[in-house]
């Protein structure tokens, strides 16, 4: 059976440092840096003070009152992503909505409406007043629900829940499901909303963030030495992926192929990567062979990067050990360092920044970085403190999440 090409033809973005994918590139290559001191609640007497929170985001831009009502945050951001992604992709002009699916990614899904109402309960007399809403504004499926009705297309409809990896995941199930000619176009990517009570303790207690709150600015540090852990982050990202003919007969605007995908499972803990990456390794060469490419074929990877002690160690061994010689031709980036990690929504809005890479040849950098770690090789290209202008002919990203399970996904130009 032959498989079908697949593109990219729109993208929208709601980032910590841009509520649209135009803004969110532009300060990607300025370097910003989006941590602030927590809005969302009085955050005074937890370990973690700060986040990257989107700003100035108000729901009643978008929905009405009773609408937004019935929304958790997560659904709100999938909705104004996929909306913008649409128009970019002008998918509603001459498509079959039965061949048109959505399949959306969120590692948690509606974690303030689940806390919001158990608190609610538990300051009460113990009388059960929960919301009509609570369940189905809570559960992780629910985005794709709601982006399926507003748009009416009918086709393959789910989330993937794979922690931090769930919005790339999202990715490679569309692009399966579009090569093999179960679909005519998906719309795909990822929410997440956890910036709240339940989110930042809950991470803190697995002693998972950074506790930087005197230089909050730049804590997020991949590949410093004094990194401390990630920096939360909130949004959400939308990628039209289409079948090519079918694009190229309706005239869209194609951005970049979707070229393969890889998956796989570390195997080895809950929550701490492999130490010496045999899982991030296993999933860039499936990715690779997948996409019928060889690793010199790759420009630049948007690495998972996080800002944690084990994880940056761990996916620059297994960066070098798949790509040899050719590692020290690359550029490497973590758009962490600006953007915190979305968790399920890091995947899809790290895609974009590589699909715009390719697009603008130029590569977004690993922002504050100012002590060398001796355990990761200085001759590797991190792309530290500044945009590099370079041509990409294909970028690799990559996503990993917690219980070990990795994703990479790799963008090519057409």
């Amino acid at each position: 059976m032959e498989l079908k090409r697949v593109v990219v033809t729109g993208i929208g973005a709601l980032t910590p440092i841009g509520n649209t994918a135009g803004e969110y590139w532009e300060n990607l290559i300025k370097g910003t840096s989006g941590a602030a001191p927590i809005q969302h609640f009085d955050a005074s007497k937890f370990k973690t003070q700060f986040a990257c929170e989107v700003k100035n985001f108000d729901p009643q831009a978008h929905f009405d009152r009773k609408e937004a009502r019935k929304l958790d945050l997560f659904s709100q951001y999938a909705l104004v992503t996929v909306e913008e992604a649409v128009q970019d992709a002008k998918l509603t002009e001459g498509v079959d909505q039965d061949r048109v699916g959505v399949i959306w990614g969120s590692g948690i899904g509606g974690l303030k409406t689940f806390q919001d109402e158990c608190f609610a309960f538990a300051l009460g007399d113990g009388t059960p007043r929960f919301n009509p809403f609570f369940i189905p504004k809570m559960i992780a499926d629910i985005a794709s629900g709601h982006i399926s009705i507003k748009y009416g297309f009918r086709g393959p409809n789910f989330t993937t829940v794979s922690a931090c990896a769930s919005s790339t995941n999202a990715l490679i199930d569309a692009f399966n499901y579009i090569r093999l000619g179960k679909a005519d176009a998906i719309i795909a990517g990822g929410s997440e909303a956890a910036v709240n009570e339940a989110g930042i303790g809950g991470f803190n207690a697995l002693k998972a963030l950074s506790t930087n709150n005197e230089n909050y600015q730049t804590a997020s540090r991949p590949f410093d030495r004094t990194r401390d852990g990630f920096v939360l982050g909130e949004g959400s990202g939308a990628i039209i992926l289409e079948e090519y003919e079918h694009a190229k007969k309706r005239g869209a605007t194609i951005y970049c192929e979707l070229a393969g995908g890889g998956l796989s499972a570390d195997a080895y803990h809950m929550t701490a990567p492999h130490p010496e990456g045999l899982g991030a390794s296993s999933v860039m060469r499936l990715a690779l062979e997948d996409a019928h490419m060889s690793a010199d074929s790759i420009d630049y990877i948007n690495v998972h990067g996080t800002s944690t002690p084990l994880g940056d160690v761990a996916e620059s061994r297994a960066i070098q050990k798949v790509f040899g010689d050719h590692a020290y031709k690359l550029n490497i980036s973590s758009t962490k360092s600006m953007t915190g990690h979305l968790l399920g929504a890091a995947g899809a809005i790290e895609a974009i920044a590589c699909i715009l890479a390719i697009k603008y040849g130029i590569v977004p950098p690993t922002i504050n970085f100012e002590h060398a770690d001796p355990e990761l090789d200085e001759n590797l290209n991190f792309t530290f403190n500044k945009a590099e202008k370079r041509e990409v002919r294909a970028a690799l990203s990559n996503t990993f999440g917690f219980g070990g399970h990795n994703t990479s996904a790799i963008f090519r130009k057409i």
